[in-house]
């Protein structure tokens, strides 16, 4: 059976998962294969032949850190609820897959960045209801945060928050727009 290559999206969106994640625990060697080990190698130490070490490859240096996401204060989603302060955009997941709502949504935070808005309402539906224990349901709710959590699109946004009741509520989200580059 053949692999299909991801995509560079994809590959991005890999790369901050596996970077997110740590072991449960070490693991430990066991202690016969540790032995055997030291035994195998103390008799092909002597007559093996030595090489010049190879130095190794210089370090990269390490990636600027992406700025940290803070939340809207209280005062802003007051006035974003009570329409004091427009919503610049909306986006409706509904129906999409994981893959089309990755793509759609960070096609749309670009362009509405470039734009210079300043406030979207992401909608990603609450899922079935009864469906707390990760039945499967709801999945958009519970990876679009994360999604915005990563490095790709920390330079696109400031952060976000669940909605209020009038637009959408644990179902949609504000989410706060960097300033473009290119001001």
């Amino acid at each position: 059976m053949s692999r299909r290559r991801l995509s560079d999206d994809e590959r991005v969106l890999w790369k901050g998962v596996t970077r997110s994640i740590a072991p449960l625990r070490k693991q430990m060697p066991d202690e016969e294969d540790s032995a055997a080990g030291t035994v195998a190698t103390k008799h092909r130490t002597k007559s093996a032949p030595k090489f010049p070490a190879i130095p190794a490859a210089p370090a990269a240096p390490p990636k600027p850190k992406a700025a940290p996401l803070a939340l809207l204060t209280r005062r802003a989603k007051q006035r974003i609820a009570r329409g004091a302060h427009a919503i610049d955009g909306r986006l409706d997941l509904h129906g999409m897959t994981q893959a089309e709502a990755h793509d759609a949504l960070f096609r749309f935070l670009r362009a509405r960045q470039e734009r210079g808005d300043k406030v979207l309402l992401v909608i990603t539906g609450k899922g079935a209801r009864g469906s707390e224990e990760g039945g499967g349901r709801g999945v958009l709710k519970r990876i679009v945060p994360m999604w915005l959590g990563l490095p790709e699109f920390r330079g696109l946004i400031v952060g976000f928050e669940n909605a209020a009741l009038g637009h959408g509520g644990e179902g949609a989200l504000y989410v706060s727009l960097r300033k473009s580059g290119r001001d």
